[in-house]
């Protein structure tokens, strides 16, 4: 297969993506790739299966693919190829939650500058890092990170770029528990979508719509939660989304429990665990036993909140999560109180404290913690944030 006949066989298979045929779309690429000789059309040709892996959750099928870029890159002895195939490979890990990878994968994309394309995707390498950073819950890094991609984003006048950033910021601060901040970046990624949104896929609207959800469910805003999560939920299913539904699911459940419906959040919590497990999303399933654990707890069945908390906890100590593990030990004191085992309890309350000190959750004005409760933050040129009150 030649040049021309691979870039139309390509351009195939994208109209065929587009149009919602996935499988279709991956069976003439697979061809491409087996067929071409045209390594510039390889590469390309697995970029396509990479952006299409990812967004059906095959994040293991998304690592195969990056590594043979990999090769086809060094193959093309072009540095702009080589910067992109690195990225798709902190992606990959990123998506996997390895997370120390995709910090070590970023840090050599941003080793390789010197072109004006790598210097281009400098703002997607520091959205992967923040990611990867917030999943181990180094939060003052995930922020400087967060910052950086929305300078670039900003420079390059990259609005889909900027809806990711925003994006990742409302989950970064629904995680130290500023809600207001949390909802407001959704929100803004949403107006992007509407104003400059009309020729993107239709995922940008659903990732903006899914925070929005979480960010009114956290504000207790528990209508304008589900009907945003619906929106979120009717794209994914539209579009083979799996991770995205295993999301929303989550967040209907969540909703569910804050209604304190146990009964109707239980089966949407177990639907989220099969497809996070499916797709390997190990920061999902420490959120889903996180609020199976709380329904336990509403039904005082103790017992079977611990057995949850356990399982969680081995997730979150295998990722580095130590936020994760901060909130386990606050479950545990709270049920270890009720049961009145007084070593257990102790043991959990120092836990929680060194899980703190860790992370430097406190607020640098008045000492207190940072990430309790709902309260208002300021960040500071450094990303170090203190009480705004």
């Amino acid at each position: 297969m030649g040049q021309d006949q691979t870039k139309q066989q390509i351009e195939k298979g994208l109209h065929l993506y587009q149009s919602n045929q996935t499988e279709k779309a991956l069976r003439v690429w697979m061809r491409v790739l087996e067929k071409s000789a045209d390594p510039a059309g390889r590469f390309r040709v697995l970029g396509c299966l990479i952006t299409a892996h990812a967004e059906m959750g095959r994040y293991k099928d998304m690592l195969k693919f990056a590594v043979v870029q990999i090769d086809t890159a060094r193959e093309l002895e072009d540095p702009n190829f080589l910067t992109e195939s690195y990225l798709n490979l902190a992606r990959s890990n990123e998506k996997l939650c390895e997370f120390q990878k995709t910090i070590s994968y970023c840090k050599t994309c941003l080793n390789m500058q010197g072109t004006t394309v790598s210097l281009q995707l400098n703002g997607q390498v520091s959205l992967s890092m923040g990611n990867a950073f917030l999943g181990l819950s180094i939060f003052q890094k995930a922020l400087e990170c967060f910052e950086k991609a929305l300078r670039y984003a900003h420079n390059n006048d990259d609005k889909m770029l900027e809806c990711r950033v925003c994006c990742s910021l409302g989950n970064f601060y629904t995680q130290i528990k500023d809600y207001e901040k949390a909802l407001f970046f959704p929100c803004k990624a949403a107006e992007l979508v509407n104003d400059y949104g009309k020729g993107w896929s239709l995922k940008y609207r659903a990732m903006s719509q899914y925070h929005m959800a979480v960010a009114y469910r956290k504000l207790g805003r528990l209508a304008d939660a589900m009907d945003c999560c619906e929106e979120s939920m009717k794209i994914a299913l539209q579009h083979g989304d799996r991770p995205l539904q295993a999301l929303c699911l989550l967040c209907f459940a969540d909703i569910h429990r804050s209604r304190r419906d146990v009964q109707t959040a239980f089966p949407r919590y177990d639907s989220s665990m099969s497809i996070m497990t499916e797709i390997g999303n190990r920061l999902g399933l420490i959120q889903v036993l996180l609020g199976v654990t709380k329904c336990w707890m509403i039904q005082k069945e103790l017992d079977k909140a611990l057995e949850s908390i356990e399982k969680a906890q081995e997730l979150a100590e295998g990722l580095g999560n130590k936020l994760g593990l901060l909130k386990l030990h606050c479950l545990c004191e709270r049920i270890y109180r009720t049961k009145e085992q007084q070593r257990e309890l102790r043991d959990h309350v120092v836990k929680f404290h060194e899980c703190v000190e860790e992370m430097e959750l406190y607020c640098g004005m008045c000492g207190e913690s940072i990430g309790e409760k709902n309260n208002q933050l300021q960040a500071l040129p450094c990303s170090h944030f203190f009480h705004l009150k």
